[in-house]
């Protein structure tokens, strides 16, 4: 097989056996675990080593010779308009531990397939009913089409913003359910999708630049970039495999009325436990916010609920018998704050009395905040100066100066 190794084609083909061999690890993994999210990432992999095949195998001598070059012209190896929806599958599988693949969603893929159907269709008339050039009179690769690179870049830049809005969804969720966000934030995801965005701008760069895609040899730095980026992706969710525990419909609207929910949010929530006699069962219709209220002060004053590292808001719910929706609003409308930061303010005032008790002189900062619930020295800052407006260190510093 022909393939002339200069510098260009050769480092094409490293990042390209790179990736098929990942995208082969990840389709194992997601058949092993079943890990769909592996398998959406291996999907992406593949079409982005696709993506490159033009650029690699262009310097390596296809397009100036047969059968070479009918194979690249014939073989839709760019595949713009999947890429998107790989990305944006991946995304959703990942943070959605609700997220299933249904019916509808095979629209996401119509533009692709109608591409294929097309690329049959030059390949049939060229190559079996004329068995001439007609659609490649002009010797021009139709994948490097102007219109459908910038048709290809819309697309990407939709899902892109999609996928983004998914993952702020998601982080949204986790503050309103989990008062150990800070540890699941997935910070990597929100990485990758900026690394998304970069190849999006470097492709509009080189298309102001050189308004001419088939700009072959200049337009070799862009597909390096694009192998660069599609590399750190691909390593950075090979690396990080953890899914998400946070079931939510990615579809739902930031925020609903107080008095009004959805028939399928209703369907969603966890059931009611029934409880005792004298307890109201609640509703969203009517709800009785400071009844629920002392219940909730009472399990974080007396109880000290907050003390449990891996307090989830349906640990509230089942103590109370009742809904975690039920709690999220009261938490959201009685004390205008989010789960995290309701639970992780009196985390921040059991620190602040153990410190002024002195105990810092038997105990680390750091031992004192795990044992008053947080996980994590830099969730304890954050919390710590967001809440006293000042750094742990600093505030024993002020309780010192005090003392003397």
């Amino acid at each position: 097989m022909l393939f002339n190794f200069g510098p260009r084609s050769s480092i094409l083909l490293i990042f390209f056996f790179h990736g098929v061999v990942f995208a082969y690890l990840l389709f194992k993994k997601s058949l092993q675990y079943k890990q769909v999210s592996s398998r959406w990432l291996g999907g992406f992999t593949l079409l982005c080593c696709l993506y490159i095949c033009p650029w690699m195998l262009g310097h390596a001598g296809w397009y100036a010779n047969q059968p070479y070059r009918n194979i690249l012209f014939y073989v839709p190896t760019q595949q713009v308009f999947l890429l998107g929806p790989f990305i944006y599958f991946y995304t959703q599988s990942l943070l959605n531990n609700s997220f299933r693949f249904r019916k509808r969603d095979w629209l996401h893929f119509v533009p692709g397939f109608l591409y294929l159907l097309y690329s049959l269709v030059v390949f049939l008339t060229d190559m079996v009913i004329l068995k001439e050039y007609y659609f490649y009179e002009n010797q021009r690769d139709k994948d490097l089409a102007t219109w459908y690179q910038l048709a290809g870049l819309g697309s990407m830049g939709i899902y892109f913003w999609v996928s983004l809005r998914v993952y702020n969804h998601y982080k949204k969720r986790t503050y309103q359910e989990l008062s150990f966000a800070d540890q699941v934030q997935f910070k990597w995801v929100k990485r990758y999708l900026w690394a998304f965005m970069l190849m999006l701008l470097f492709r509009v760069t080189f298309l102001l630049i050189y308004p001419n895609w088939g700009s072959f040899p200049k337009k070799w730095w862009y597909y390096l970039f694009f192998a660069l980026l599609f590399y750190y992706i691909t390593l950075s969710g090979y690396a990080n495999t953890i899914r998400s525990n946070i079931y939510f419909d990615a579809d739902e609207p930031e925020g609903l009325p107080q008095n009004e929910v959805k028939s399928e949010d209703l369907e969603a929530l966890e059931k009611i436990v029934e409880p005792d006699a004298e307890i109201p069962k609640p509703s969203f219709e009517n709800i009785d916010y400071q009844y629920w209220k002392q219940k909730v002060l009472t399990l974080m004053e007396e109880d000290k609920l907050y003390k449990n590292q891996l307090l989830k808001i349906t640990d509230i719910a089942e103590a109370l018998q009742t809904n975690a929706r039920v709690i999220s609003r009261l938490i959201n409308q009685e004390f205008e704050m989010n789960f995290n930061d309701f639970v992780n303010h009196y985390r921040v005032q059991a620190v602040k009395e153990q410190i002024d008790q002195q105990a810092h002189e038997n105990y680390t900062l750091l031992g004192i905040a795990m044992e008053c619930g947080f996980n994590s020295k830099t969730t304890f800052n954050r919390a710590f100066k967001k809440f006293l407006d000042m750094s742990p260190r600093a505030y024993l510093n002020q309780e010192y100066k005090m003392s003397k």
